[in-house]
């Protein structure tokens, strides 16, 4: 682990909320005046959108019905290692982006689906953040975890994060419910050897919890909003947390085990500036 460039990540799966934390960092590197080198987990895919379909197809009709992006076949995990481990190390490493809509490709001249060009990045940022989906996997003797200062995980109950996938998907991609329910089983096997294991390697869990029924998720008319929701906040050790100080400073928040801590959910974004600020102002000695 780097004292001198620090790597952050946010791991969680499509639809989990990690932007919601990405957006609670950004707030927070602009108050203690950070320059972060952002990592886009998407840029570490082995395959443009093109591709990607194309082998999904051949692998289908080999009778594997689970190739999906969330596996080591679709993703650079060794490149994602290497990516933080050169950081922390040298204070900076490369980086690339996917592009998700022909308008954000306008700049580079890329279409949607495809992948800019490599470029040296980072000689004068505080630290590297990256959010994605594997910023704590392992698989073999690649160990991405290893080289994580400090590992947020962002993991709703499984029935509220199929709830908010189906609903993003088909309000900003225009998919049909079955098509998202299709690849939901399609990442099964992966999600469940790839991306659950991650959250027992996590310094600290956010996990949204609703109080509503979403016993069946694909039918949900509705995402339950923050306020009809709590917020499980688990932390790898007690360095992390002041809890007698959250406490005092969220009402109606409160323990469930000696390393969790409860809150209601709609403070969950001001509870995440509480706990992370501290974090990277100690980082940076700041």
């Amino acid at each position: 682990m780097s004292i001198k460039h620090p790597v952050i990540a946010i791991t969680g799966s499509s639809g989990s909320g990690t932007s919601t934390v990405k957006n609670a960092f950004n707030h927070i590197f602009s108050r203690v005046g950070a320059s972060p080198v952002i990592i886009e987990g998407d840029s570490f895919h082995k395959f443009d959108r093109k591709q990607m379909k194309s082998i999904m197809q051949a692998e289908d009709k080999k009778g594997n019905k689970y190739f999906s992006h969330f596996g080591p076949e679709a993703n650079h995990f060794d490149l994602i290692e290497s990516t933080f481990k050169d950081y922390g190390e040298n204070g900076h490493c490369k980086r690339r982006y996917y592009i998700h809509s022909d308008e954000e490709g306008i700049p580079f001249g890329k279409k949607a689906g495809e992948f800019t060009d490599w470029e040296e990045v980072g000689r004068d940022s505080d630290l590297l953040f990256y959010e994605g989906l594997h910023g704590g996997v392992k698989d073999g003797n690649i160990d991405v975890a290893k080289f994580v200062d400090l590992l947020i995980g962002v993991v709703p109950v499984v029935n509220l994060e199929w709830i908010q996938k189906i609903h993003r998907d088909k309000e900003q991609r225009g998919y049909s419910a079955e098509a998202t329910v299709d690849t939901i089983h399609r990442r099964m096997w992966d999600y469940i050897n790839y991306l659950t294991p991650q959250f027992s390697r996590t310094h600290i869990n956010f996990q949204r919890v609703p109080t509503v029924d979403t016993s069946n998720p694909f039918i949900a008319r509705d995402i339950p909003t923050q306020d009809e929701s709590f917020v499980v906040v688990r932390f790898q050790d007690h360095k992390y947390c002041d809890f007698v100080y959250l406490q005092d400073m969220v009402a109606g928040s409160f323990m469930s085990r000696p390393n969790t801590l409860v809150v209601p959910g709609g403070k969950m974004g001001f509870v995440m500036e509480l706990i992370l600020r501290e974090q990277i102002e100690k980082m940076l000695n700041r």
